[in-house]
């Protein structure tokens, strides 16, 4: 049984963003930080996989469809994303070895929530959508399968925080690091024994200026400009990804 757990998703390779939510005292005390897919497809993926890596076993990896992504780029297959491409030939050999073996999905009893599994997407997929608002006949489909003892699911993904419940069954999605949709800051979630959706504040200004200058990646600025300053909001984003959930 685990107490507490920080869910960290969808880091998408923003270094500053990163750093200021391991600042935050509830993640430094967390039991077990869980990193919920897409860590390192972005401007600063050495740093951000470097970071994670120096926590040790406190962490637990869960991949995504652009970690995966990254792997694919790096064997030659080119990914849709620019930055993806990119970022895949900066990281290390040692480093895309981490990201071939990343499960896609890993379960842990949490105190308050019971078996809890974590994903990216869904438990059967690593880029399917299901959003705050997707109808019952959706869920019933993605979680077709799931050991009915799992009272507690964790995705992410879709870059925007929500609880619900489903079924008797909670789901979780802390939000983005990285690249959020409805409002700048790095949001995250923890849990144990309930849930606590959180956003931690840093300067975006300084953190866009330091992407800019720290990362090699050419869009670098014009890139933190649109992600990290969030302009893109959840109604833009549920627009988008709405179709995709069958609806």
């Amino acid at each position: 049984m685990v107490n507490r757990v920080a869910v960290l998703s969808d880091i998408h390779g923003v270094l500053p963003a990163l750093e200021a939510v391991l600042a935050e005292p509830d993640v430094a005390a967390a039991d077990l930080i869980v990193l919920t897919g897409d860590i390192a497809a972005g401007p600063q993926p050495v740093e951000v996989l470097d970071v994670l890596a120096d926590l040790g076993d406190r962490v637990c990896w869960v991949g995504g469809n652009a970690d995966r992504e990254l792997v694919e780029a790096r064997a030659g297959k080119a990914a849709s994303i620019e930055v993806s491409n990119w970022a895949a030939g900066q990281l290390r050999d040692d480093q895309v070895a981490r990201l071939v073996t990343l499960p896609a999905t890993a379960t842990f009893a949490i105190d308050g929530l019971g078996p809890t599994l974590f994903c990216h997407a869904t438990p059967r997929d690593d880029e399917e959508v299901v959003l705050v608002d997707s109808r019952m006949p959706r869920w019933a489909e993605v979680f077709a399968g799931l050991p009915a003892e799992v009272t507690t699911v964790v995705c992410g993904h879709t870059h925007m925080p929500f609880t619900r419940l489903v079924d008797r069954r909670l789901v979780v999605n802390p939000g983005s690091i990285g690249m959020p949709y409805g409002g700048a800051g790095a949001w995250w979630a923890l849990l144990g024994p309930g849930v606590q959706l959180r956003r931690t504040a840093f300067d975006v200004d300084v953190a866009c200026a330091r992407v800019a200058a720290e990362s090699t990646f050419p869009d670098a600025a014009a890139w933190a400009d649109e992600y990290l300053r969030s302009q893109h909001s959840d109604a833009d984003a549920l627009a988008v990804f709405g179709p995709r959930d069958g609806r």
